[in-house]
């Protein structure tokens, strides 16, 4: 069986059963463009919020108050709660949102680790 690509122009090849979904887009192009379009705006959204996980190790004494547990636990909780919020139709939108968070927390975590052990006292002036 030979694999290929979809068609980028074509017509749709399947129709949802849903009588209350309605399409976004005419082509899979036009879906693809909005996607990058959004992906651009997600990054440049995530991209700020790194900055503030830098500014956090300024606050944070050790590698357990850099993993801050308690506020992991808060925030996938709040995600949920945003993702069903503003969930327009999408199953399992919770649950993607979840994993998605849960390994940028992780990553966010690792990288803050590596400022907060490169950091020296406030005491010395440099807060």
């Amino acid at each position: 069986m030979h694999m290929q690509e979809p068609d980028q122009t074509g017509r749709p090849l399947r129709a949802y059963t849903d009588p209350a979904y309605r399409p976004l887009c005419a082509t899979l192009a036009e879906v693809r463009a909005n996607i990058d379009r959004l992906d651009d705006q997600i990054v440049a959204l995530l991209a700020q919020r790194a900055m503030y996980v830098k500014d956090a190790a300024r606050f944070k004494k050790d590698a357990f108050q850099v993993s801050a547990p308690a506020r992991q636990a808060e925030v996938f909780a709040k995600v949920r709660a945003l993702a069903t919020r503003h969930n327009r139709g999408f199953e399992g939108l919770e649950d993607v949102v979840d994993a998605g968070y849960r390994a940028l927390v992780a990553a966010f975590i690792a990288v803050e680790q590596k400022y907060h052990d490169r950091m020296t006292s406030a005491e010395d002036g440099n807060a």
